[in-house]
């Protein structure tokens, strides 16, 4: 299961709002590279939706079957928001529904290879 967590606004090349749903994945248990300590995270992923501003407010804090899956990429450059510090990135996370699994995707094309993680 995903929760929706939250939506943002966004504007297409003719000027039209629309709005994206944020889900938030399982509880992940990572090991931290500098500690060796564990910490909890989660992975978030965005949809596009056809909802307006009130439908995606009321959706907020809803759970929907499926996960967020990390899959292979082009390389790309991200800015820690936080520190403005750039790091190249070769993953995106996605949002894959409860009927579709990694292997589906993967076999038919639909994005790059999945790259498995283990939640908890």
């Amino acid at each position: 299961m995903v929760k929706i967590i939250d939506y943002r606004q966004h504007e297409n090349a003719a000027g039209e709002t629309f709005f994206s749903l944020i889900l938030q994945g399982e509880i992940n248990l990572v090991e931290s590279q500098k500690t060796g300590m564990y910490y909890a995270t989660s992975q978030n992923a965005s949809i596009t939706s056809t909802f307006d501003e009130n439908t995606c407010k009321g959706l907020v804090g809803k759970e929907i079957p499926g996960t967020v899956a990390k899959v292979a990429c082009e390389p790309y450059e991200y800015a820690i928001p936080e520190t403005g510090e750039i790091k190249t990135l070769q993953h995106r996370w996605i949002y894959l529904p409860e009927a579709v699994t990694e292997e589906q995707v993967v076999f038919e094309e639909k994005v790059e290879q999945p790259i498995t993680q283990s939640t908890f």
